[in-house]
């Protein structure tokens, strides 16, 4: 074995060791009661997610592109600061979302912890959860069914900033006359959600 081959393999092993001392950290903490908030990293089309979950349910989806320090210490202050790597805890919601990227859910099961969200911004994510796979509603729409029918500006914050994008399908919200409007996750990743639910056509 080269040297090259030897400090590969040392790497690999400290790689291991890390994981495992994670995974068996996580463990000790649930156990003891002092792990609230666990996350995990996954692969999907559009690009590496971070999920966070709390013994109520996902809590939070971050896309590619929002810094993982920065939604981890929002989680720390307005969750909980016990926040630990636990990708066991966070297994049903990443096969949840795997089935739905290849075309195998419709429907998501797993529970939402709305912790991140207040007031108006929450009448509307919640009427946003309920508009149905293949389907899409309006800004208007959410505004009215949270109770502010003409508050649609306040909607659209209320959905741009989703901390629970794809479950709580933001996506699904258009404009009246069917422009796109806006996405958190940028239009490329809204219209793909579309062309997915079979909403949009496949371009």
């Amino acid at each position: 074995m080269t040297e090259l081959e030897r400090r590969l393999a040392r790497g690999a092993d400290a790689s291991l060791d890390r994981e495992r001392l994670g995974s068996d950290l996580a463990k000790r903490a649930q156990r003891a009661g002092l792990l609230d908030v666990a996350y995990a990293p996954m692969d999907s089309p559009l690009g590496q997610l971070l999920v966070a979950v709390t013994p109520r349910g996902l809590v939070r989806v971050a896309y590619e592109g929002e810094p993982a320090d920065e939604v981890l210490a929002e989680l720390a202050e307005r969750v909980s600061p016990r926040v630990l790597r636990a990708p066991r805890r966070t297994d049903a919601v990443r096969r949840e979302l795997e089935a739905y990227f290849a075309h195998r859910r419709r429907r998501f099961e797993t529970a939402v912890d709305w912790s991140l969200v207040r007031g108006f911004a929450r009448g509307v994510l919640n009427a946003t959860a309920r508009v149905p796979y293949g389907e899409v509603s309006t800004y208007s729409a959410m505004a009215a069914a949270a109770g502010s029918p003409r508050a649609y500006r306040a909607a659209g914050n209320a959905l741009g900033s989703n901390p629970i994008p794809i479950v709580v399908p933001c996506h699904r919200v258009l404009h009246a006359d069917g422009g796109l409007g806006g996405y958190a996750g940028g239009l490329d990743r809204k219209r793909f959600l579309l062309e997915l639910e079979g909403t949009l056509p496949v371009r």
